[in-house]
């Protein structure tokens, strides 16, 4: 009997074996087709990330190529006739604004002619306005002016007057300078030739024009009230010679 007995135990445990063996290989497939699949999905996956990746970079360079072409657009020039007038209407503000700080209101145009007129050291002027000379030019020491409390050099001649009264040019030449300012009010300067011109200050009802040609004892205008530099002087005509730009004194021309 034990000897019977023996080999079915024997054929029993191979087979118990060899159902491990069909179990444990029935595992391993499904691990490696589990793996297998696994696998495929991370690399679908990776792939994918990749594509949204360069998408990603391929619309920010489009992106950076639109902002280029935006900056690199080029607004059209106004039109030339829009210019045109805004310069000339800048010009106009501009002069209006010189007109009241006391710039010129007219001034010499380039290429007058100055052949006709010929004033030289050794020529004479005459009295421009009827009143004494109530403050003399000074530029080696300073004068004391009465309406500034203060003493300064004097670059000009100050000749009292009548308000209204007419103010004769004191020797032929040209107008080159029509100005108001807030010292001398209106103000003409005459161009005599050589380099020497006259200023005549504290003016009103002046009819002339630039490059207007004056003769001596022509009327310039008339005398007007005196600015708020002058005020305690009184009615005065501001008179000025100069040479080459320079004041000089107008004694050493006077008759």
């Amino acid at each position: 009997m034990n000897k019977n007995e023996k080999p079915s135990l024997l054929k029993g445990k191979g087979a118990a074996v060899g159902i491990v063996i069909c179990f444990v290989a029935v595992i391993a497939l499904v691990g490696a087709y589990t793996f297998n699949n696994y696998k495929k999905d991370m690399n679908e996956q990776m792939a994918k990330a990749e594509e949204q990746a360069e998408q990603l970079a391929e619309d920010k360079a489009e992106d950076d190529t639109e902002e280029t072409t935006t900056d690199d657009i080029i607004l059209p020039e106004a039109d030339a006739g829009e210019d045109a007038a805004e310069e000339e209407t800048e010009a106009a503000e501009q002069n209006t604004d010189e007109a009241d700080s006391g710039a010129p209101i007219e001034q010499a145009t380039a290429g007058t002619d100055t052949s006709g007129i010929w004033f030289t050291e050794e020529s004479t002027l005459t009295w421009p306005a009827s009143g004494a000379v109530i403050m003399g030019y000074s530029m080696d020491q300073t004068v004391f002016f009465q309406t500034l409390e203060q003493y300064k050099y004097n670059p000009a001649m100050i000749i009292s007057g009548e308000v209204g009264e007419t103010i004769n040019a004191s020797a032929a030449g040209i107008v080159t300078n029509i100005e108001e300012t807030a010292q001398t009010g209106t103000t003409v300067t005459l161009d005599m030739g050589n380099g020497y011109s006259a200023v005549y200050g504290q003016l009103t009802d002046v009819g002339l024009s630039i490059g207007d040609y004056v003769n001596g004892g022509e009327t310039l205008g008339t005398l007007n009230d005196p600015t708020k530099y002058y005020s305690v002087e009184g009615p005065n005509l501001y008179f000025q010679v100069l040479k080459d730009g320079e004041p000089v004194d107008p004694m050493n021309f006077m008759e």
